[in-house]
């Protein structure tokens, strides 16, 4: 794992049980703690894994599904010969204390969007950042680009999105060292939903839509289309060869996954998330399909952020866009939607008075 790799836990682990257990001759036992012996087990531990108690979870405003309680020691099986009830510690060590409780609700809210059409995929999100009736930061960023052909539209709490997207980027470029190629978006996001599951139940709120291109980094599967009809006239491929060129060409093009903290992994054309997406829900439902330009793409976009922005409070200010293709993303000017907003009032004024003249 990437953790062993760059923190030496591996080594430490195996020095620390070499240390405290030595080798002993075959078939004769020795009473020992085997809990005790792990690197967690004590105030000097390496790592300090947080897992809130049932009764904090409780009072949590933010719940993702069902909420599990603490494993005690009673819930260990008793068919483990190692794991006696003699040297188990009286409560696991790394189930935590009760925290204080968060003094009022954080009411949260925002805009983001995304959907696939013959261009690549289209992303936007408004820049507003609100904690309860409060504009925390007008001009943050919600759409985190994690490498060249892969961008991410967070929704929830900014700083829980902002460490799991660089966890996440830092996974993804190390397999990408390993590998000598890139994960898909599929695998990234099948890896954050892994990684985001351990903690349904907590006050981990990350709802994050992932955009990307696969398949950018071969040249050969540039253009699918005249690659198939060029494979179907050449006979020097046989059957199985066909197949698996068919199938590397069916994994280039653009891809939609929406990663939910709960560990939800959903695939689609089209995702919005956040307190506007009811509103831009409105406009995309009507406007998008598959044969979009780039420009009607970016029109659509724009103009769904704008309504979210003009009906819900927690939305607002500007409004950001990427663009994903087989060469990567590539970012919008940011644009103040009170510029829209002011278009849209002259526009009407104009149809206004059109409409008396006639």
């Amino acid at each position: 794992m990437a953790l062993q790799d760059i923190c030496n836990f591996q080594s430490v682990f195996e020095d620390r049980l070499t240390t405290e257990y030595p080798a002993v001759p075959h078939g004769k036992k020795i009473a020992s703690n085997y809990v005790s012996g792990l690197p967690f087990s004590n105030n000097k531990s390496l790592f300090h894994f947080y897992i809130p108690v049932a009764e904090y979870l409780d009072e949590s405003p933010i719940q993702f599904g069902q909420i599990s309680t603490v494993q005690n020691c009673s819930a260990v099986s008793s068919e483990d010969p190692f794991l006696t009830s003699s040297s188990l510690p009286t409560c696991l060590p790394f189930a935590s204390s009760q925290s204080v409780p968060l003094p009022f609700p954080m009411a949260h809210g925002t805009t983001t969007l995304a959907f696939m059409f013959q261009g690549g995929v289209m992303a936007a999100a408004d820049t507003r950042s609100s904690c309860s009736g409060l504009v925390a930061c007008p001009a943050s960023q919600k759409i985190l680009p994690i490498h060249s052909h892969l961008v991410g539209l967070t929704s929830g709490t900014s700083a829980d999105c902002a460490l799991w997207k660089r966890i996440l980027a830092r996974e993804l470029r190390l397999y990408q060292l390993r590998h000598g190629r890139r994960l898909s978006t599929s695998g990234a996001a099948k890896l954050l939903s892994h990684m985001l599951h351990p903690f349904k139940g907590t006050e981990l709120c990350v709802a994050a839509t992932l955009c990307g291109w696969d398949g950018g980094e071969q040249k050969n599967f540039v253009d699918s289309t005249n690659a198939k009809v060029s494979l179907a006239k050449d006979e020097r491929f046989s059957f199985s060869q066909q197949c698996s060129i068919r199938k590397k060409m069916n994994l280039s093009g653009p891809r939609l996954f929406y990663v939910c903290s709960d560990g939800t992994r959903l695939r689609g054309m089209l995702f919005s998330v956040g307190s506007g997406s009811p509103y831009a829900y409105s406009i995309l439902d009507q406007g998008v399909h598959w044969g979009l330009t780039v420009d009607e793409a970016k029109s659509i976009a724009r103009e769904a952020v704008y309504r979210a922005t003009y009906r819900d409070a927690y939305s607002g200010n500007c409004v950001d866009m990427y663009h994903i293709t087989s060469k990567g993303w590539t970012r919008r000017n940011r644009e103040d939607l009170k510029e829209e907003y002011y278009r849209e009032k002259e526009r009407r004024k104009h149809e206004k008075t059109e409409s008396l003249k006639i």
